[in-house]
């Protein structure tokens, strides 16, 4: 029992030191991999699970880890990662970071650590860091920054930290942060603040403050915070706070002394009162933005006690987003006159406004732009807003009333033609549904936004003094109006299925196509814009053929007149199906797609000299002629097979009825009827030998009859087969075609079957070389030669005589 004991105890050691050092240790052959990288080397591996931080190429630029479960970053993870110029680790659940981890990113620029779970920051994360320029440390729970933690980040121009839990601020905690574009500062709670912490940041750019708490607990640790912070040249945004009663304000009095120009409160409640208060503490402040964003009012509009305060510095009013709890018991801004009539650029912003009284629009003398987007104005109630004929709003130059349910575009149009001065309009995220033929416009306007409205067809109520055109996310198909000032047009997300004819716009610059049903387009689709120099065509389903292929990376490259200033990523193809998908950019079409015509055509002139030399060569070796006989001797074969069956169901022998079968030239004819037949069948009174049957094809064979069935069925009844041989046999088609068809049966039988006859002198080489059987008899074989002299013919018969019969 001890020993087994022992053994149990030693096993589960190493199985606890193996699982402790597989924890430990974190090797690439661990790690997962993220392979989501662009052409730009951006690689986008948010949302996606990572526990641990995955391997990328070495060669990525920009890295977004972003929403993951990443909790550790070890000495290794980022090792191969010197050219990373940004790195995104917002919302994880970072709560260890090894002090050697960023060490290897000497060219990092942008550091995200928001949203994770540091408790305690580390110097010397930072310590190598020299090229960074942006960092953030928002929401994480840290009650301190701690010893000097950006000493050495000379390049640091945008620094955001704090978090729930911040509590204290000390001077030495932002050593070595000199200058800033941006600074965010997270202090809802904080407690203990060093006065000056923030003074020696000169000179500072927009600085964004959360301080609730201290706002409304501790008036004068919020006060030292933004006086630290509050330049004239500096935008100051306060955000997340409430303004409640005349203490709360009364901490904006040091951002007042400091003469502050810009000043936004983003979501924020606030009472009438307060809004008394403020206005009385920036009196006379040369405060020319602000900025109401987010807020939440529980009063009823009753600022009039601060009717006597001097803001005739405001130059632009903003209000977003604003939900008044009593709005039916809201006044109206009748009596703001001493704030409405000094500004020249007012937005009021997905408010819920419905209608601007006339009266209310009176007041604005000074307004040049006016923006009431995302709100419930109707075609009515937007009359009432212009004072209908009245002479109102006459130094309106930009009007933007796009997200409101408008649906009628000849009531806009007549509304602002008395706007002499209007040159900007936005109308978009409309209800438009049709386009009048004809419309009255201010002659001064150039800017013209009907976007994401629902026209199908565009008309001559376009004004002609149009610089740029915004038409994009409609339901349009093509495009015919001349508009001869236009230098931008915007046509992305319609159903155009070409470039509208380049012609109506001599002067156009830039062009946006994008999300449309464009297949494809080529030079002769820009060749009529003289003038146009960027183009953005991207997001198509293209059919890459080899023109628009060739045409578009000639663009990509800069290669054209026209350049193309949306992403190569953009570009790509949807067909044909093998290319869906790819980007246009590294498409490479094969000669035999890109000409098919030609390869079509060359492969076809090949194909056809090959074929013709092949027939050539076949022709010489005789290789048809082979064919045919072969062809020929089965056929023959098979119905002499099937002749051969007959006789035996019959009980018959072969029929014998011939002596011999004479193949010969009908120019031998003559000596075959006057000197061979009358010899051989006794024709000739002064024979004395037995007549011998001859078969002679132009008395013996049946008319009618397939000539390779006479062939053969005359040489199977005959004993011997006697070739006439001359110049005439050979040259003779006939006799070369009876031997063609005769030669594979007659020469796989005896050779003794066969007796030629030279009628004048022939040489073996004067036989056709197909003839090969025939050539080598004649080199084996005796044959019988006619003889000229008359003495000698006596034996020339009976030699013939003896080789018909067989005798020796």
């Amino acid at each position: 029992m001890t020993f087994q004991a022992a053994r149990c105890c030693t096993l589960f050691l190493l199985l606890l030191l193996s699982w402790a050092c597989g924890q430990t240790s974190n090797t690439d052959g661990d790690r997962p991999s993220c392979q989501r990288c662009d052409l730009q080397l951006s690689c986008n591996c948010s949302h996606s699970g990572f526990r641990h931080v995955p391997t990328v190429t070495d060669r990525a630029l920009r890295l977004d880890l972003s929403f993951n479960n990443i909790t550790t970053i070890t000495e290794d993870d980022l090792t191969d990662h010197s050219r990373l110029i940004a790195l995104d680790l917002h919302g994880n659940s970072l709560a260890s970071i090894h002090p050697s981890a960023f060490g290897s990113l000497w060219s990092l620029e942008e550091l995200d650590l928001s949203d994770n779970q540091l408790t305690v920051l580390n110097h010397r994360w930072f310590s190598e860091l020299g090229a960074l320029q942006q960092l953030n440390l928002l929401n994480n729970p840290y009650r301190r920054l701690g010893s000097p933690l950006f000493d050495g980040l000379v390049r640091l121009r945008v620094l955001e930290f704090g978090g729930p839990v911040l509590e204290e601020l000390k001077t030495a905690d932002l050593r070595g942060v000199t200058q800033l574009d941006r600074l965010t500062v997270r202090a809802n709670n904080l407690i203990s603040y060093e006065p000056g912490a923030l003074s020696f940041i000169w000179p500072l750019g927009q600085v964004t403050l959360s301080l609730r708490g201290p706002l409304l607990t501790n008036t004068a640790l919020a006060s030292a915070v933004l006086g630290d912070v509050s330049y004239p040249e500096t935008p100051l945004t306060l955000e997340d706070f409430h303004l409640i009663g005349s203490q709360s304000a009364q901490a904006f009095r040091s951002s007042a002394q400091k003469r502050i120009r810009q000043l936004t409160f983003r979501n924020f409640s606030t009472s009438d009162e307060s809004i008394v208060d403020m206005l009385e503490v920036i009196d006379g402040v040369p405060v020319t933005n602000l900025i109401l964003e987010d807020l939440t009012l529980t009063g009823e509009g009753r600022w009039e006690n601060a009717s006597w305060t001097d803001h005739r510095s405001i130059d632009e009013f903003l209000l977003r987003n604003v939900v008044i709890l009593d709005v039916f018991l809201f006044t109206s801004f009748i009596q703001l006159k001493f704030l409405l009539t000094y500004p020249r650029k007012v937005s009021v912003i997905n408010s819920q406004v419905y209608v601007m009284p006339c009266l209310t629009s009176q007041l604005l003398v000074n307004l040049q732009y006016l923006d009431l987007s995302d709100n419930l104005l109707s075609d009515m109630t937007l009359t009432e807003s212009l004072c209908d004929q009245k002479p109102t709003l006459m130094e309106l130059r930009v009007l933007n009333v796009s997200g409101n349910p408008l649906k009628s575009l000849s009531t806009i149009s007549r509304q602002v033609t008395k706007l002499t001065k209007l040159t900007h309009l936005d109308i978009s995220r409309s209800g438009f549904s049709a386009m009048p033929s004809h419309c009255s416009w201010p002659f001064t306007l150039r800017y013209l936004n009907i976007s994401r409205a629902k026209l199908s067809k565009v008309t001559d109520c376009l004004p002609t003094t149009l610089e740029v055109l915004d038409l994009s996310n409609n339901n349009l198909k093509d495009f015919r109006v001349i508009l001869p000032s236009l230098r931008e047009l915007h046509l992305s997300g319609n159903k155009f299925l070409r470039f509208p004819d380049g012609r109506l716009f001599q002067n156009l610059q830039m062009l946006e196509i994008q999300s449309n049903t464009l297949n494809l387009f080529g030079g002769s689709d820009l060749q009529f814009y003289k003038r146009l120099e960027n183009l953005q065509a991207g997001q198509n389903k293209f059919v890459c053929s080899c023109d628009f292929v060739g045409f578009l990376q000639l663009l990509l490259k800069g290669g054209g007149d026209v350049v193309l200033t949306d992403k190569e990523d953009s570009y790509r193809c949807d067909s044909p199906l093998y290319l869906q998908g790819e980007s246009v950019s590294r498409v490479h079409l094969s000669i035999i797609v890109c000409h098919q015509v030609l390869f079509v055509s060359v492969s076809c002139g090949v194909a056809l000299l090959l074929a013709s030399l092949v027939c050539v060569l076949l022709w010489r070796l005789h290789v048809f002629w082979y064919l045919k006989m072969i062809w020929a001797w089965l056929k023959a074969k098979r119905s002499s097979q099937q002749r051969q069956r007959r006789r035996n169901d019959e009980g018959s022998e072969a029929l014998i009825s011939f002596d011999a079968f004479v193949s010969y030239s009908e120019r031998d004819a003559s000596w075959v009827e006057n000197f061979l037949v009358p010899e051989l069948e006794g024709t000739n009174d002064s024979s004395s030998q037995q007549p011998l049957t001859l078969c002679l094809h132009k008395r013996d064979f049946l008319p009618g009859k397939w000539i390779m069935d006479n062939i053969m069925n005359s040489i199977e009844r005959s004993r011997r087969t006697v070739f006439v041989l001359s110049e005439n046999f050979v040259q003779s088609d006939w006799c070369r075609y009876e031997l063609d068809f005769s030669h594979f049966w007659l020469f796989d039988a005896r050779g003794d079957a066969a007796i030629l006859i030279l009628l004048e002198p022939l040489s073996k080489d004067d036989i056709p070389k197909r003839f090969y059987k025939l050539r080598r008899l004649m080199s084996s074989n005796t044959y019988l030669k006619w003889p000229e002299e008359e003495e000698r013919r006596e034996e020339f018969w009976r030699s013939l005589r003896c080789a018909l019969s067989g005798d020796e």
